[in-house]
């Protein structure tokens, strides 16, 4: 696990602040130190889409202080019924400038380094490198590699969020221990299309978990999905809980963590 985390405090919090987030401060093992946490800390989100919009409107309105958000491209009508922070009035404008609008509506304490362009082995070390927790939410594996890899590379945990029609999945990588994605899917699956079957509800609901997975990193609040991974069937409401191993050959997570 970073070293860095939990988060230290940031400063005390103020009135508006404790007003805000009194009700989630009540939870047993948060409280305000937990809050003040996540005033000091930075999530990176890769696509803020039908997953990746849930994860940065669970975070900003739990507190996080400054979410780093990669999206590229513009808003389509593709893209309402799913995700959450596009809107029928920003249509043919840049995706980015309506995410950043709307979670600044939400919360304007918030801060927010809106990158309009998606993660690529280009950007990747540098944008992984602004965060103390990084949420994959890409739909295109060389997206999710090049966090990976710059995750392992920088000691980052990585939430892994991913879901297909009504299925989804959910898993923590932490480095130094574990699993990376490389281990799980060593090489992009031939079959895997950017196009597939999307409910928003699905994506929202594992955008949900991946959320309180970022929550919990960055507070110390908890258990997080290390070795594990969860596995929604929502055609058929079936919950399972699988574990997860590192692969010892893996040419990733194998070279930066040797045995």
């Amino acid at each position: 696990m970073n070293q860095n985390l939990p988060k230290p405090l940031a400063d005390a919090l103020t009135d508006e602040e404790r007003a805000t987030y009194e009700w989630q401060m009540w939870s047993p093992g948060f409280g305000e130190e937990g809050q003040r946490r996540l005033k000091n800390s930075t999530v990176l989100i890769s696509r803020c889409g039908g997953l990746g919009s849930v994860v940065a409107y669970e975070l900003a309105a739990a507190g996080v202080g400054h979410l780093v958000i990669a999206h590229g491209g513009v808003v389509k009508h593709s893209d309402l019924n799913r995700q959450l922070l596009m809107t029928h009035a920003w249509l043919g404008k840049p995706r980015i400038e309506t995410i950043e609008r709307r979670l600044k509506d939400l919360n304007p304490r918030l801060k927010i380094t809106p990158i309009g362009e998606n993660i690529s082995d280009d950007n990747a070390a540098e944008l992984v490198g602004l965060a103390d927790v990084v949420v994959d939410a890409a739909p295109m594996f060389q997206e999710r590699f090049a966090m990976n890899d710059q995750a392992v590379a920088q000691g980052k945990p990585m939430v892994e969020c991913a879901m297909y029609d009504l299925e989804a999945t959910i898993t923590t990588l932490a480095p130094g221990g574990g699993p990376c994605l490389r281990c799980l899917v060593p090489e992009v699956p031939p079959a895997w299309k950017r196009r597939f079957p999307v409910f928003g509800a699905v994506s929202g609901t594992v955008g949900c978990m991946g959320a309180m997975e970022a929550v919990k990193l960055l507070s110390g609040l908890g258990e997080p999905l290390f070795g594990r991974m969860i596995r929604l069937n929502l055609r058929e409401m079936r919950v399972r809980t699988v574990k997860t191993y590192a692969d010892p050959a893996c040419g990733m997570c194998g070279r930066h963590n040797p045995a």
